[in-house]
C-alpha cells in the first residue's frame, strides 16, 4: 500500500444535502460533511475527520467554524432568503455558500445534475473571498443579497 498524503478540505456539504455528499465525498478528498469520520480517499489522500461531528449542530454554530476554515459551503434550502439568522451568520463570519435551492434539485440525482452542470462556475468560488451566497440551478448562479 502506498503512503497517503493529508487531504486539504475545501468544500463542506451541509446536513441537508447528505445524499449528494455520499455520492461525491468518497471520490473527492477535498470534500467533507458533518459526521465525516475521515479516512483514505483513493490511493493518495487521507482526509481528517470533519470538525463538525454531527448533523445536529445548529447553523449558527457550524457556519463560523466552516467559514474560519475557508471552506465553501454547499447547502439546499428553498427558503434561504427568509432565514435572516443564517444569512447573518454567513455575512458576519465571511462564509462562502452555494445553495441548490431550485425546484430542479429535489432529489440526489437532480442535485448531482445541478452541481455538475455548474461545476465550472462553482469551482472558482472555492478560492474567492466571502461573504456570499449564490443560488444555483442547472442554468445559472444568482447572488443572494446579504
Amino acid at each position: 500500500m502506498t503512503k497517503s498524503r493529508p487531504a486539504q478540505v475545501r468544500v463542506y456539504f451541509d446536513a441537508d444535502i447528505l445524499g449528494l455528499a455520499s455520492v461525491l465525498c468518497p471520490r473527492r478528498a477535498d470534500f467533507t460533511f458533518p459526521g465525516d469520520p475521515g479516512g483514505r480517499i483513493g490511493r493518495r489522500f487521507e482526509r481528517a475527520a470533519c470538525p463538525i461531528g454531527s448533523t445536529e449542530v445548529k447553523d449558527e454554530d457550524w457556519i463560523p467554524v466552516v467559514a474560519g476554515l475557508g471552506w465553501l459551503i454547499v447547502t439546499r434550502d428553498a427558503k434561504i432568503q427568509e432565514k435572516r439568522a443564517e444569512i447573518a451568520a454567513v455575512r458576519d463570519n465571511g462564509a462562502k455558500m452555494i445553495n441548490l435551492a431550485s425546484p430542479d434539485a429535489g432529489t440526489v440525482w437532480a442535485q448531482l445534475e445541478v452541481f455538475m452542470s455548474r461545476w465550472r462556475d462553482i469551482e472558482p468560488l472555492i478560492e474567492a473571498s466571502g461573504p456570499f451566497i449564490y443560488s444555483v440551478s442547472r442554468t445559472k448562479l444568482r447572488p443572494i443579497t446579504l
